[in-house]
Formats: C-alpha cells, sequence, structure tokens
C-alpha cells in the first residue's frame, strides 16, 4: 500500500447512456438506497496491481489520504472484496480494530463499512465502499447488501463497455452533501439572526471541510476574535489555541459516526470552554458555552456517549511509531509498561505466547507479586481461560471487575493479583495468533466501546512489534550460538604462557561478527591467532571457522609464521567470499623469552614489561588476507621476557564513533600499566569493561592476553 496522494483528478468520465459522470452518479445512487453517509471508488491502475480512488462522496477525501493508491495485497476491506470477490462488511468499531487494525489506527471511530469489487466474469476494473454512522446496527440489512451487489455488477459491466468502446475511465470530482434547504428563506433572514442572537451560547456551522459558514457573536466573544475573521476558514486554524490534533480529531470522529462528540479547550490564561459538535451529512453544529453551564449537559449525556477517549488519534499514532524502536520481546514488554499503560490507565501488564500448545509468560511489568503471573505459564490452549481463549478465537474480553471475570470464568482465576479490572487483548499478525496482553487495573474500570476498539487496536500494534522481537531474539540466539560453537570453548594451557579471552558481541543490530581467537598447542613451539573477518553476517562467521581451522592446520604442519600467514591468504582467496579479515599471528618461545609475530592489516598489539612500563608495539605487515595472492607477510621477533603482558585485540575495542584512535590506544596503555600485575583473568574483565564501546557496540570486540611465566 503506497500513502502518496494521486495527482489532481482528470476530466471525469460519462456514461455513454446519459453523457453525466457514471463513477459520481453511481455512487451517490448506491449511497442514497442505502442510506450510507459516505464512500468511494477505486479504479485498477493500468500498470500495477494498485486500487486508485477515482472519486470520493459524503467527506472528504482528506479523511482517506493515507488511502488513496491501495496495493491489492495490503490488509485493507477493499483490498479484501477484490481479492475474494465478495461483499467484505466490518460492523463496527471494534471489528475493524480486530480485522483491520491499519485502518482503525487512523479511523478509531464508531462505523460501518461494505467493500465490493467491480467486477465481471473477465476482468476487474475496481472497488468500492459505503460506511455508515455508528447507530447502523453490526449486521447489514437483507436488501443493502442485495441492492449494493446488484449495483456494483451494473456498473462493471457499464466499465467493461467503456473498455471495449476504448473510453478510459478516468477520476472525478469529489460529491459533498447537497446543502440543506435554508431556513433563514423560511423564517426570514433577518427573524433568523435576531433568534440566533438572543441565544447566551455561542453557535457555530462547519461544513464538512470545517470551514466556519456562520458564528454568532457569542461564539466570537467566547473564542476571543470576530465573527468575520471565522468566517470561510478551519476554525482550529483560525483560532491558535485551538490548533490541536486531538480537537479536530472530535470533529471527524463527529463526521464518521454521525454522533455528538464534545470535547473541553483551556482558552488562555484559565477559561475553559466546552465544545459540542452535533453533525449531519451536511456539516457540523458547534455548540460553544463556558465549561461549568455544559457540565449540565454534559451529565444528560448517555454514557455509551462518553464525550472524550482515553487515547486520541495523535496518541495512537505516537505509540505506533514508538514500538517500531523495540527489538527484543524484553523491549516490547518495557515499551507496553511504560508508553501504554500510562497512556490507557492501566497498572500492570503480563504479555503472554504460546508453544507447544500452551500459554507462556513472555514478560510482565506492574505486579506486586511477581507470583501473580504463574498463574498463566504453562496453561493449556484448550483450558477455559481468558488468556487462553482469547488467543484461540482472536476476540478480545474487557472484564470491567472481578465479579464480572470470576462469573464468566468461575474457580480460574484463584491467585489473587492485586488487580481489579483486566483488558485481554489478542495479538494478530500476519493473519496468526502469536500471543496475548493482558492489561490490569487496580480499580474497577469501563470499558465503554471507542476504548475497547483503540485498546484493540493498539493490540494489533504490539503484535506486529512482538512477531518481529521473537524473530529478532530467535535469530539473535541463533548467530551468536553459531559464533560460540565457532569459538574455543576454553583455552588450553600452553607451557610457559598465560593466557585469557574475552569475546562481546556487537550490542547494534543482531547479526553475527567475524572476530575470532585461538591457541595452538604445537610442539616444540606454541602458537597464538587473533583475526577479525570483514561483515557481520553468516558467510562472515563460515569464513571465520574456515580462517581458524586453516592456520590451526598450517601451524601443526611445521609452517613458519610468515608462511602459515602467506597460506592463509591463498585459502581466503580460494574460498571466494569475497570478503576481507585482518589477522595476527604469533609464534611464541617462552624459553628463549620471545615471540615471532606476523601482522595482516591488523591492529597492533600491545606490550606491557615488568616494570609496567606499555608501548604500542609497530610490526611490519602485509595487506589484509584475501586481497593480493602474491602478498608476503615479513615478521618481526619480540621480546617476551618473564611476566611480560601481551594484548591482542580486534578493531572494535578501540573504534568507537567521536573517539580518536590514539586517544584510546593511550586509555588502554594506562589500563594495562596499573593493572597488568592482577590476575590475568581479572585484567581480562577490566579491559572489556572500560573499553570505549563497552556499552554501545556497532562492531564485535574480541580480546586474547598472553603473559610469559616461569614453569615450576
Amino acid at each position: 500500500m503506497s500513502e502518496r496522494q494521486t495527482p489532481p483528478p482528470a476530466p471525469a468520465s460519462t456514461d455513454v447512456w446519459s453523457g453525466r459522470p457514471l463513477l459520481s452518479l453511481s455512487l451517490a445512487s448506491m449511497m442514497e438506497h442505502v442510506q450510507a453517509h459516505s464512500g468511494a471508488v477505486y479504479l485498477m491502475a493500468s500498470d500495477e496491481p494498485v486500487l486508485e480512488m477515482a472519486v470520493m462522496a459524503g467527506l472528504p477525501r482528506a479523511f482517506l489520504a493515507p488511502w488513496e493508491r491501495i496495493g491489492l495485497s495490503a490488509p485493507l476491506p477493499v483490498s479484501e472484496a477484490v481479492r475474494e470477490g465478495r461483499l467484505v462488511w466490518v460492523g463496527g468499531e471494534e471489528e475493524m480494530a480486530r480485522r483491520y487494525p491499519r485502518v482503525a489506527v487512523v479511523l478509531p471511530y464508531a462505523f460501518s463499512l461494505a467493500a465490493l469489487p467491480l467486477a465481471t466474469a473477465d476482468a476487474t476494473y475496481g472497488a468500492l465502499f459505503v460506511t455508515w454512522p455508528g447507530t447502523h446496527p453490526p449486521e447489514p440489512a437483507g436488501h443493502e447488501g442485495e441492492h449494493l451487489t446488484r449495483a456494483c455488477r451494473l456498473l462493471a459491466a457499464r466499465l467493461e463497455r467503456a473498455a471495449r468502446e476504448n473510453r478510459p475511465t478516468q477520476h472525478e470530482p469529489d460529491l459533498l452533501a447537497v446543502p440543506e434547504p435554508n431556513v433563514a428563506s423560511t423564517l426570514g433572514s433577518v427573524e433568523a439572526a435576531r433568534m440566533v442572537a438572543r441565544l447566551p451560547y455561542g453557535l457555530v456551522s462547519l461544513d464538512l471541510h470545517g470551514q466556519v459558514g456562520f458564528a454568532n457573536a457569542v461564539a466570537a466573544d467566547l473564542l476571543g476574535t470576530c465573527a468575520d475573521g471565522l468566517t470561510g476558514a478551519r476554525l482550529w486554524a483560525s483560532v491558535p489555541w485551538l490548533n490541536d490534533p486531538v480537537y479536530e480529531d472530535r470533529y471527524r470522529a463527529a463526521l464518521l459516526s454521525q454522533r455528538p462528540t464534545s470535547f473541553v479547550a483551556l482558552r488562555p490564561p484559565g477559561d475553559w470552554l466546552s465544545f459540542r459538535l452535533y453533525p449531519s451529512t451536511t456539516g457540523l453544529t458547534v455548540f460553544i458555552g463556558k465549561a461549568r453551564a455544559v457540565a449540565e449537559l454534559e451529565q444528560r449525556t448517555p454514557r455509551d456517549e462518553k464525550p472524550s477517549r482515553l487515547v486520541t488519534i495523535s496518541q495512537v499514532l505516537s505509540l505506533a511509531g514508538a514500538l517500531t524502536e523495540a527489538i527484543g520481546v524484553q523491549d516490547v514488554v518495557q515499551f507496553v509498561a511504560d508508553e501504554v499503560c500510562p497512556a490507557v490507565g492501566s497498572q500492570g501488564v503480563i504479555v503472554l505466547g504460546s508453544h507447544a500448545g500452551r500459554l507462556h509468560v513472555l514478560g510482565q511489568r506492574g505486579y506486586p507479586d511477581p507470583r501473580a503471573a504463574d498463574q498463566f505459564d504453562g496453561v493449556p490452549l484448550t483450558k477455559r481461560t481468558p488468556g487462553a481463549h482469547v488467543l484461540r478465537t482472536g476476540v478480545p474480553a474487557f472484564f470491567e471487575s472481578r465479579q464480572q471475570l470470576e462469573h464468566l470464568y468461575p474457580g480460574r482465576h484463584e491467585t489473587p493479583d492485586g488487580f481489579a479490572a483486566w483488558a485481554f487483548l489478542p495479538l494478530i499478525a500476519s493473519g496468526r495468533p502469536v500471543g496475548t496482553c493482558v492489561l490490569a487495573y487496580t480499580q474497577p474500570h469501563v470499558f465503554p466501546a471507542s476504548e475497547r476498539a483503540v485498546l484493540t487496536s493498539l493490540g494489533g500494534l504490539i503484535a506486529q512489534a512482538l512477531e518481529r522481537a521473537r524473530l529478532y531474539d530467535a535469530k539473535h540466539q541463533l548467530a551468536h550460538g553459531l559464533q560460540a560453537a565457532l569459538l574455543p570453548h576454553s583455552l588450553v594451557r600452553l607451557p610457559g604462557i598465560e593466557a585469557a579471552a574475552r569475546y562481546l558481541p556487537a550490542t547494534q543490530g543482531m547479526e553475527i561478527g567475524g572476530d575470532f581467537y585461538d591457541l595452538v598447542p604445537t610442539r616444540p613451539l606454541p602458537a597464538a591467532v587473533i583475526g577479525d573477518v570483514q561483515g557481520h553476517n553468516v558467510t562472515a562467521a563460515g569464513l571465520m571457522g574456515q580462517i581458524r581451522t586453516g592456520v590451526r592446520a598450517f601451524t601443526t604442519g611445521g609452517q613458519p609464521p610468515a608462511e602459515v600467514m602467506s597460506s592463509t591468504n591463498r585459502l581466503v582467496i580460494d574460498l571466494g567470499a569475497e570478503l576481507f579479515a585482518s589477522c595476527l599471528y604469533l609464534r611464541l618461545d617462552p624459553a628463549r623469552e620471545r615471540a615471532v609475530m606476523a601482522r595482516a592489516g591488523h591492529p597492533p598489539p600491545l606490550l606491557r614489561r615488568p616494570d609496567g612500563r606499555v608501548r604500542v608495539l609497530d610490526l611490519a605487515g602485509g595487506p589484509l588476507l584475501g586481497i593480493d595472492a602474491a602478498a608476503t607477510y615479513p615478521c618481526t621477533e619480540v621480546g617476551l621476557t618473564r611476566g611480560s603482558l601481551l594484548a591482542l585485540y580486534t578493531d572494535g575495542l578501540i573504534e568507537a564513533p567521536g573517539v580518536d584512535i590514539e586517544d584510546a590506544l593511550a586509555d588502554l596503555s594506562g589500563l594495562l600499566a596499573a593493572a597488568g600485575d592482577q590476575p590475568l583473568e581479572f585484567v581480562a574483565d577490566e579491559v572489556v569493561r572500560h573499553c570505549v564501546a563497552s556499552h554501545e557496540r556497532a562492531d564485535d570486540v574480541a580480546v586474547l592476553l598472553l603473559r610469559a611465566r616461569q614453569e615450576s
């Protein structure tokens, strides 16, 4: 699905029989017959599997800006109608949130929708949808579905005829509602103005675009502006302190649901005004008054017409964007606890997943007794519990009190958890259940229809994040399990040499790295190696394992250091991996207190003398492995007296954004100088703990410490 808007409409297509716009007239006729209040016709794009909006009626096109163009594979009602060749019915905001969370996130309002394909036996030409206010029954009346189906077949036949006659069907001007009869013409414009002027409340008339058509003097006074300045402008754009998406959201809710909605706004510096919006198919009448005066009116508002929603559209969009930043499963759980729970007023959360036919607790926050979550862990999906039932059926469950929960599930909630109300949200991603999110409230909590729809929409967003997170965790575990298998599980004991090693995976991203180290206990002289393969993927890890195996084979075969490096270089080229690797190879001779080193583009090692002095070894070397088959690798002999410490490492230890490598080497040298006399395991821990990239690492880190000691 693409969210880019189409260019301005082309000249309208015409019906060959009437010479009038075909799409607009057909849509208007359908809406009138089934008493729908808005709708749109989509046509198939000529060169791609995309539906393009050709005409809209009853509402501003801006309401559907994200769906000007819709891919046929998109999880949306009109796409589904085309794919399945049938009428798709959505009976209200809760069903919309459950089946089409993308729509419910942007339009979490009370309305019903029917989508149908425009198709003949030979071709599909597009689709359309129509909507009804929230007062429409949840199921379509028999005549509605039958009439819409017949009308769509007739329109498809006309489109087919137009195609045969090579008359392309193009976009047409949108249809807004026909204005109602002018009341002033009946009562007399002067008398109508006097009548409105007598009212002690502000009255404003808005068209479907939210533009002011009329405002009385009281309204202008309450808003702190003049009536002339309001006329023709959008209300929330002409009054600065009303320029808030939350208030515009109420206007959208009123038009789509065709139900009165209201909100309270602060007029600076300290006056609260109440706004009540009365919608019709031609626009809205806005009633404005002091908040105290309108409070009496709100007390008479039916309970299911709650004037404000706990989570507004702007908050939902903000939460949706923030959820994309969650990486692992625990990140998702923490985000729900930190962001979603405060937004919806809950105090606790449990996220459940399923495996092998049973529920499993993936994480919980906010529960006074962590053991309370154990009641969910290991529960069979076939057991009659709210968590299992929601995951199995995909239908959310809301319990406003403990009594309500125990009435529906007697004996299934024995463990007191300190909460008094719950929302069980199915987590559905890619059409399949991935878990259940349990939101818990410390006090009994009422869940009006609008709030249930928003919570269900949030469940869809959490599900998408959870599915990504579980895939991330699985891949992360697999990747680093593979890397751990390729690295030595323990370091072999070398005569005259004490050794310690550390490996830190990257914290940014989840790709496997190519860092490696090894000790080869050959006789008479053992060897050590450390290296870093370019890249962070399975290919890099596989090449790392092959290099490590090759170094061992060449060492065991008795090759000197320069030849070991040259042979390994040719091996990398022969493997054809098109990756490069840095490497540092050492042949150790503790009895003669020396080491011979060959280097292939690897960071220089550090040598700490027994007196505490540390220096960077400036070794001769050759190019990276895998570049030049004829490359040579000169050797350097270094003294290794008893008590000397060699620090070998990969570049992830000293490289970090904004850090100079020379400064990082100086810091590492200082640490070795201060702590080099300590036990080698302690020194290794200190090195990785204080490295420049110890917290946020874009690269892996490998460290190998070697200390010459006197054999007993």
